[in-house]
């Protein structure tokens, strides 16, 4: 899941809140900023009067699941009434745990069960494969892992793979072989 959040007009809030909930995301804070730097012209004149107005702007902040995360983006970005020149921006972050406060217990799955439960989008692709493709080993193995092994979780399994292996990586960096030609040790 994401959080995502964004600076946008505050006249603009209850349209850009009707299209995210089209979309069947809500916002969950809202946030008006009092000093805002940025300003457009004032029509009439006022004696004094710099001739410039404040323009009035709130923070929103969303949780999005990652599917949705995109269109909830363009939504804000089209509707937020900032302009390219003003410096808006939309942060977005990734969720790794919601904790309830009463019982200080955590949900690491935020995704649904439809979607893959191996979260690692900063990965280079041959990561992404190599850490898949162990994964899909442990799901398939993991009545045998935990029986011979003790291996209770995949996280557990691969640290075991990388100890199992860390001696023969020292051998070969300490030769100066390929580390990849691991068959003749």
């Amino acid at each position: 899941m994401k959080k995502i959040e964004a600076i946008i007009r505050s006249q603009n809030f209850a349209n850009i809140k009707a299209q995210i909930s089209k979309v069947g995301s809500y916002i969950i804070a809202k946030h008006n900023i009092s000093n805002s730097e940025i300003y457009e012209k004032q029509s009439g004149s006022r004696l004094g009067s710099t001739g410039l107005k404040s323009v009035p702007l709130v923070k929103i902040e969303l949780v999005v699941p990652d599917l949705e995360a995109k269109d909830v983006i363009k939504i804000i970005s089209a509707s937020s009434g900032i302009k390219p020149s003003d410096g808006g921006k939309i942060f977005v972050s990734e969720m790794t745990e919601i904790v309830d406060m009463a019982t200080l217990e955590g949900e690491k799955e935020l995704e649904t069960a439809e979607q893959s439960n191996t979260k690692r989008s900063r990965l280079v692709p041959l990561q992404k494969y190599t850490l898949l493709k162990v994964e899909e080993f442990y799901e398939q193995n993991k009545e045998s892992l935990q029986a011979n092994y003790k291996i209770k979780s995949f996280s557990d399994f691969v640290n075991f793979c990388i100890l199992q292996h860390l001696a023969i990586f020292e051998e070969k960096t300490r030769l100066h072989k390929s580390v990849y030609d691991l068959n003749t040790v």
